[in-house]
């Protein structure tokens, strides 16, 4: 970068946690007024650092400044202080406190002794009109989906006034129509002199909507400069050291009879929704979030009831009241928020793989230990999860590796169904390719697919057919050939889902 003026400099940070570097000597510059992207895999060390300017982890060497200044900070409520906020992937929020009292959390208004609730909530209802959320502010954070949590913390980070906003994949949970919304919202703030620290693994993001990138890889910082400057490719080699040839490595696979029907089903958020998928096949289902995608799949794997209408496994009909019949009926499930749902991150990764499993590796009332450990290990081996054991918790391995301990579970449950919601939000470049190669293998094993994608490159570029939800209902259907015969674009798929 040819600019001498920078509103953070970091020059030469270190971090070792237990003798392992997290940080090796890294350097980034960031110029004010700027959208930067940081890129890098997951464990790549972009949240170390991130870490060390908010004031959650203290670098062992290196400086950093901020305007000019040097700069050094105790915790997060002081980095605000100075001007620095930051929107993290996984969410802090308070489920039980409203969203004005989540925004202003700390910073109430008061009168003499008394809170001001009603100040607060006042302010807090001028911020959400201004960014169109459509809520109350009044409402409870535990009633509101992920993407609209993110958003209040987005909202938050901007209301602290902060001149400089680090925001952690803030789009990981977003539909299209949110992203925009958000990325009008990073125009508004960079017009206002505000700069932005970027990160994510979307690359169409990126070039959208970031003016300079810094690259880490194995702790390093490997690369910096323009986007208008550099390519896909070359970005992608530098953050993973290789050449990723196809992130979506979609093989055509023989497809089967029908697996899995639902006809004319209907519950809370969707309506009337009929399909069938087959051995096989990797249904794609897209739409803007909050359009009934998730809905569907959660009645089908037995989270919510449906009010209506029927479920058939092989031409007969199921009731899925509870998870458990649904994992009994070989119906399995991944989850989008894996953190929450998916793993129990404190427990280690063969009590992970083997939890749903346990039932059919008892011997009588025992379980069969040796046979748990094997058959883990060999699913670890087969979803090539990365780690230094299955005796480490879960909560140490990245985001990708996460998600394919998830995976694992599942496919050791042998299931006929198996339902991704949003199988690769929050995973680098390098790990999304695996797991994608993973999904079309397990489809070449005749198991039935349905996959919920926000991101349209992906769920065109591995679906065999693709419904589009529109306000709860389906809104057309997609085929494989007409997208790689160009006669379906991105464009076409999001003017569905806005229900023309």
């Amino acid at each position: 970068m040819d600019s001498n003026e920078y509103i953070l400099e970091c020059h030469g940070l270190s971090k070792a946690f237990a003798g392992t570097k997290a940080l090796t000597e890294v350097d980034m510059m960031i110029r004010p007024g700027t959208v930067h992207a940081l890129m890098g895999e997951n464990g790549a060390g972009k949240s170390t650092l991130m870490k060390c300017i908010i004031g959650l982890l203290e670098q062992d060497t290196g400086t950093i400044t901020f305007e000019g200044q040097p700069y050094k900070v105790k915790n997060p409520a002081e980095a605000a202080q100075k001007g620095v906020s930051m929107v993290h992937q996984e969410l802090n929020v308070e489920p039980y406190l409203t969203i004005a009292e989540n925004i202003f959390l700390h910073r109430e208004d008061v009168r003499g002794p008394f809170l001001d609730k009603k100040a607060t909530l006042k302010k807090a209802q001028t911020l959400l009109d201004d960014f169109k959320f459509g809520m109350p502010a009044k409402t409870e954070m535990q009633n509101l989906p992920l993407a609209k949590a993110q958003m209040v913390e987005i909202i938050k980070a901007v209301s602290q006034n902060a001149r400089l906003i680090i925001m952690d994949e803030p789009t990981s949970s977003l539909d299209s129509e949110e992203t925009e919304h958000l990325f009008q919202t990073i125009r508004d703030l960079k017009a206002q002199g505000k700069t932005i620290v970027y990160i994510s693994h979307r690359m169409e993001e990126i070039f959208q909507i970031c003016d300079d990138y810094t690259v880490f890889r194995d702790g390093h910082s490997v690369g910096c400069g323009r986007v208008a400057d550099i390519t896909t490719a070359d970005l992608v080699t530098q953050m993973v050291g290789r050449e990723v040839k196809n992130i979506f490595p979609k093989v055509d696979c023989a497809i089967g009879e029908v697996e899995l029907e639902v006809k004319n089903l209907t519950g809370k958020g969707f309506q009337d929704i009929s399909f069938q998928v087959h051995k096989g096949e990797i249904l794609g289902l897209t739409g803007l979030v909050g359009a009934g995608r998730s809905e569907t799949v959660s009645a089908i794997f037995g989270l919510i009831p449906p009010t209506s209408g029927e479920i058939l496994l092989e031409g007969k009909e199921i009731k899925n009241k509870s998870t458990t019949q649904a994992i009994a009926h070989g119906i399995a499930m991944v989850n989008e928020d894996r953190k929450q749902y998916g793993l129990c991150l404190m427990r280690s990764l063969r009590e992970n793989i083997s939890l749903p499993n346990l039932k059919s590796r008892q011997r009588g009332l025992l379980l069969n230990k040796k046979r748990e450990k094997e058959e883990c290990a060999q699913y670890a081996k087969e979803m090539t999860v990365k780690s230094a054991g299955l005796e480490i918790e879960a909560l140490s391995l990245s985001g990708g590796n996460q998600q394919k301990v998830v995976l694992a579970k599942w496919l050791m449950s042998n299931p006929k169904v198996l339902i991704l919601d949003e199988p690769t939000r929050g995973v680098d470049v390098g790990a999304k390719a695996e797991i994608h190669t993973q999904i079309c293998k397990l489809a070449a094993r005749g198991i039935a697919i349905i996959m919920i994608s926000s991101e349209l490159p992906e769920i065109m570029g591995m679906s065999d057919r693709i419904l589009v939800y529109h306000e709860g209902k389906l809104n057309g259907e997609i085929l494989r050939r007409d997208i790689l015969s160009g006669a379906v674009t991105q464009e076409t798929i999001l003017a569905k889902e806005f229900g023309q």
